[in-house]
């Protein structure tokens, strides 16, 4: 018999369209759950909150290890925050390989943030997912949208061509890149330069302004390269956290990008095709989640897997042999 939720886990809805934080937080860890008990309840909460979400503004921020993604994300954030924004912060951990848990602490590194009432920073373990988002980040994001935070930014891990990604998810995705660090053209995959609507160079402060400079220049004309004919024409802003230089930039950069999304309804496209796209990768990853989970077709699931790894049998055939598989299992 399927165990139960505990009631303590399944926070009341209208405590979250209050903007309870601690219900927030309960629901997150209830919708970020693992366990199948929880996924009814989390499911039936998420649609709950459904109506209720869909007003915010979703921004989605990535860039390489030690470019600044938090202390530009508590600048920006701050500043929202003083124009009256609430502030929701979805911080993509890389996960520890012993518990799975994320290491990075964002909090610790957006202390302003933190103390802040108007704003809510939550961690998750990325947990081997692709593309530096969790797997529940969409649904954490409309949680968050529900209890009132109008501003929702999505921090993810790296930068790689996974990492396009969190663009599914967003309306708006920036990308962070620093001057000085070396070729920084031939670092940054084509595509998740294609993907960006703004690229934030930043630490434009001090002996980097020039090199900042430049990185602004070659940025503007690799976007010009593949720049498509959409509402919005991607741009190239450079900003000093630490200065707080080119932050109202970036806020109108923002906004401008919100009126050209609103135009013949390209926002509302947009997020139609994410939902689209986010119901196939939940139907993926649930046929997979089924698999494993499958006691009657595991012998064989593990004698292919043998035939493939021994090289007597190739992937593509595994693959199709597994899935047939699974189609017979009730027939």
């Amino acid at each position: 018999m399927t165990a139960r939720p505990h009631a303590d886990r399944v926070p009341p809805v209208a405590d979250i369209l209050a903007g309870d934080r601690r219900a927030l937080a309960t629901a997150i860890t209830l919708i970020e759950s693992t366990r199948e008990d929880d996924r009814e309840p989390a499911e039936d909460l998420l649609q709950a909150l459904l109506p209720h979400a869909g007003k915010a503004v979703r921004l989605g921020i990535s860039g390489a290890p030690g470019v600044g993604k938090s202390t530009f994300i508590e600048a920006f954030g701050m500043r929202a925050i003083a124009a009256g924004r609430r502030l929701a912060v979805l911080a993509i951990d890389p996960s520890s390989e012993r518990s799975g848990g994320s290491i990075l602490g964002d909090k610790t590194r957006m202390p302003e943030l933190a103390r802040s009432g108007q704003s809510f920073i939550r961690a998750s373990p990325a947990s081997g997912t692709l593309g530096g988002v969790a797997r529940r980040t969409r649904d954490v994001m409309l949680a968050c949208e529900a209890a009132g935070f109008d501003l929702v930014m999505v921090e993810t891990v790296g930068v790689g061509q996974s990492e396009a990604a969190v663009a599914d998810m967003t309306d708006l995705y920036m990308l962070l890149v620093q001057p000085g660090a070396g070729d920084e053209l031939q670092g940054i995959k084509r595509g998740v330069m294609e993907r960006a609507d703004i690229v934030v160079v930043t630490k434009a402060d001090g002996a980097l302004e020039g090199p900042a400079a430049h990185a602004k220049a070659d940025f503007e004309a690799a976007l010009s390269l593949h720049a498509d004919e959409g509402p919005w024409p991607p741009c190239v802003i450079a900003c000093s956290s630490l200065e707080g230089t080119g932050l109202d930039e970036i806020a109108d950069a923002v906004e401008r990008h919100r009126t050209a999304m609103a135009k013949d309804g390209a926002l509302e496209a947009k997020r139609a095709a994410q939902a689209s796209a986010w119901l196939w990768r939940e139907v993926e990853d649930s046929l997979v989640a089924a698999l494993h989970a499958d006691e009657r077709i595991a012998p064989a699931v593990e004698a292919l897997e043998a035939e493939v790894t021994a090289q007597t049998l190739t992937p593509g055939a595994a693959a199709r042999r597994i899935v047939q598989r699974l189609l017979e299992r009730d027939a």
